[in-house]
């Protein structure tokens, strides 16, 4: 009696994936590939921005300059810091100018793993996060920046002045425009969402209590100010963002396929419906006692 021979363990090496997909090192091949494009078109936009850097600062500081106390002024007190702040603007706007290619090459990333009719969002991919990058920069440079730029010079007194660093400034400008443009990024994530029947605009709307909770949460960490008026102010732009998801769900849910009422399939439930009624009656009727 012969034993059968012990199959021997494959490595990773041995195994062949099916066609059209990607191994891990592919998709790490593919996520350097997509990041070094994107690097390349930020640092173009860099390279054309640094050419207009004083109206862009005039542009990035003129809402700090309006909420300045009287007599305060912007200020740098290392040799290489107004370097830094002019470097900083330039990635601000090639940023900007990068955008529709940067989200482009975020799409080619997670296109491979979609089906074929979900790559045909190509194109509302793009133009939507790029209408959601540039509406949360303008809410963060028009609304929230100064804000917290008046709140902070309201500490200043006869004795002690605000004279805020170039570079401070800079950076609470940077932190405030990113985490807005991710916020304005709700919008697009729910239509993709709902297109692919992951997302519906009842379950949005059965957790709408949470999800305002969650924004005034929000709106507490993001404003400094302890007045619940200021915290409002920023929370009410995050509500309406949530109430937009909420339709934009509700309109591109995908469709319920109609079903034919001359079907036979239908035809059978309703013969079995009306024959399952007729005897539970018949059976009611037998079931009572006859009057003598």
């Amino acid at each position: 009696m012969t034993a059968n021979p012990r199959p021997r363990p494959s490595d990773g090496s041995d195994r062949q994936l099916p066609a059209g997909t990607m191994g891990f090192v592919e998709h790490l091949e593919e996520l350097r590939t997509r990041i070094i494009r994107s690097g390349i078109a930020i640092a173009a936009g860099m390279a054309i921005a640094f050419f207009f850097v004083g109206p862009i600062g005039d542009f990035v500081l003129a809402p700090t300059y309006r909420m300045l106390p009287p007599g305060s002024a912007l200020v740098f007190i290392r040799p290489g810091e107004m370097f830094s702040f002019d470097m900083s603007l330039a990635f601000i706007a090639g940023l900007v100018l990068a955008a529709p290619f940067v989200m482009y090459q975020v799409w080619l990333f997670i296109a491979p793993g979609l089906y074929a009719k979900e790559k045909t969002f190509a194109v509302p991919f793009v133009a939507l996060t790029t209408i959601g990058t540039i509406a949360g920069a303008a809410f963060s440079h028009y609304v929230l920046f100064p804000s917290m730029i008046g709140f902070f010079g309201t500490f200043s007194t006869a004795k002690i002045r605000f004279m805020p660093r170039i570079d401070d400034v800079v950076d609470l400008y940077l932190r405030m425009m990113f985490g807005m443009v991710v916020v304005f990024q709700i919008p697009t994530v729910v239509f993709f969402l709902s297109k692919m029947g992951m997302v519906t605009a009842r379950f949005l709307w059965r957790n709408l209590k949470y999800a305002i909770l969650i924004i005034f949460i929000a709106a507490a960490v993001l404003t400094p100010s302890s007045d619940p008026w200021n915290q409002t102010a920023f929370a009410v732009p995050m509500i309406a963002l949530y109430l937009l998801s909420i339709a934009i769900a509700w309109l591109v849910a995908p469709k319920r396929p109609h079903v034919d009422a001359s079907t036979p399939h239908l035809r059978l439930v309703v013969a079995a419906t009306v024959l399952d009624r007729a005897a539970r009656q018949r059976r009611t009727r037998l079931a009572k006692p006859h009057k003598p």
